[in-house]
């Protein structure tokens, strides 16, 4: 997944569950920047989307495991 280092246009949305379940563990918790391949900047635009995301339960907490 190191194909968005690069990218200066990628923007995390906080309604696209979908997008943002890709960087999750099956724990729930984000992945971190070694393994989503993402640049500093990117990943802390990432964790707040998640977290949004959570706080409007369209993300999980944790997993149902």
């Amino acid at each position: 997944m190191k194909k968005y280092k690069n990218d200066k246009d990628l923007y995390f949305d906080y309604r696209d569950a979908k997008t943002l379940g890709r960087y999750i563990d099956s724990y729930g918790r984000i992945e971190p920047i070694a393994k989503t391949g993402l640049s500093a900047k990117q990943q802390r635009q990432l964790a707040i989307a998640v977290k949004r995301a959570r706080h409007l339960a369209l993300l999980p907490f944790i997993s149902n495991n």
